[in-house]
């Protein structure tokens, strides 16, 4: 009897004691699970709301950095290498598979109300979504150092040997200015590889610059003006003149540096000199025959779009000539006289930063070569000959660029 009392009291008390254990136990537990599901929920959009805002903050202000260092043209500058960006990829794609697993985790989860975990999954979904647009869009349209490849607003057409490169390092001073080093003859030589091919060929540029090149082929390429029209109708031009008999002198002396065999100047300037007869087919004349070349620009655009720069202003004066061309592209005049130094020896300006002590960065030695001994007789009968076209093409620019002030003795300056 004693037995079944004790039996009795131990199914009785015990098992309810673990029974109750046992179910405060299963409660402490859904009610953790439960916090812990609402907590995530919840807490996966703010981290991506932060982590979208923190990467806003850190591009804006990585834009402002390289805008600062592109104004100082800081040579240390430098692009990212191959294996960087291809790590900046991989973590791009490391966190879109992560962010993709954390979607699937909460679909699969035990939520308090299917509507509540379907609200917080597609918010998820959504945030994804723009921060993938976003990350794409950066890898298409940016380059690797976070400038934005576009098509020129602005070309040095013409004139050769006037004083383009001079007039194009000179402005790549300014730090508003992003212009290609070399000639990318893409609308005489190059047209048909394309827009494309054109655009990949530009340097990046930030919000604010402007884009430029320099081909001086282009003012004497009958297709030019149609073709750089179709491609900008609002492009600004410009255009570096000089006296067409110096032009010449100097065009042939580069030619004589290439090739020491060339006929004499006097001998290629004229189909028969007994008579006086120019050979104005000769490439080295024809293309100081300005107001024939600017008639076909002008078919195409305004005078208003155009901006002639004297070249020999341009030796004499750089900071004023520079300032034109600064009011014309609607650039702040920063390029000042402080830029400039004159180098007796080339016979033209050289540049230099204001702070900068060192010596003057000047143009390469193709530059400032010293002009073959010309016939005064050769000299008078090319100014005779240019002098109407001259006079056609101050008035259809309406600038006086004085060259028959030279007609007297040999042209301004002998040196290229």
């Amino acid at each position: 009897m004693a037995f079944w009392s004790s039996t009795s009291v131990f199914t009785s008390k015990v098992p309810r004691k673990i029974l109750f254990m046992f179910t405060l136990s299963l409660s402490v537990t859904y009610l953790f699970y439960s916090l812990m599901s609402c907590y995530n929920s919840l807490q996966f959009p703010l981290q991506e709301n932060y982590v979208f805002q923190g990467r806003l903050v850190t591009e804006e202000t990585t834009f402002v950095t390289l805008r600062e260092k592109l104004y100082s043209a800081s040579p240390g500058f430098t692009e990212f290498t191959e294996a960087e960006r291809t790590t900046a990829v991989s973590s791009v794609k490391d966190h879109a598979e992560a962010e993709q697993r954390t979607v699937e985790w909460i679909r699969t989860q035990a939520s308090p109300t299917k509507s509540a975990a379907a609200f917080h999954t597609s918010a998820l979904e959504r945030e994804h979504q723009e921060f993938s647009t976003t990350d794409s869009e950066l890898r298409v349209n940016c380059t690797s150092d976070y400038g934005e490849k576009k098509l020129p607003q602005a070309i040095i057409i013409g004139v050769k040997k006037g004083g383009t490169r001079a007039l194009l390092e000179a402005l790549r001073v300014h730090p508003d200015v992003r212009a290609v080093g070399n000639e990318p003859h893409f609308f005489d030589r190059n047209y048909e590889k394309g827009l494309d091919w054109y655009r990949d060929l530009m340097p990046s540029t930030l919000e604010g610059q402007i884009t430029m090149e320099k081909t001086p082929s282009y003012f004497v390429t009958n297709h030019a003006p149609k073709r750089i029209h179709s491609m900008a109708r609002d492009i600004k031009l410009i255009i570096v003149v000089r006296n067409p008999v110096t032009r010449a002198i100097s065009d042939y002396t580069q030619t004589l540096s290439k090739k020491p065999e060339i006929p004499t100047f006097e001998v290629l300037a004229f189909k028969n000199r007994t008579l006086g007869l120019i050979d104005a087919s000769w490439s080295a004349l024809r293309i100081g025959i300005y107001a024939l070349h600017l008639e076909s620009w002008m078919q195409y655009f305004p005078l208003s779009q155009m901006h002639f720069v004297s070249g020999e202003r341009l030796i004499v004066d750089p900071a004023g000539e520079m300032a034109k061309v600064q009011d014309f592209l609607g650039l702040k005049r920063i390029v000042t006289d402080k830029h400039f130094y004159f180098n007796k020896t080339k016979g033209f300006p050289c540049l230099k930063k204001p702070e900068d002590s060192s010596t003057p960065r000047c143009l390469g030695k193709s530059k400032g070569r010293t002009h073959p001994k010309i016939d005064p007789d050769v000299i008078r009968r090319l100014h005779k000959f240019y002098k109407p076209f001259n006079m056609m093409f101050y008035q259809m620019t309406g600038q006086n660029f004085e060259w028959e002030l030279e007609e007297d003795g040999e042209t301004r300056g002998s040196q290229d």
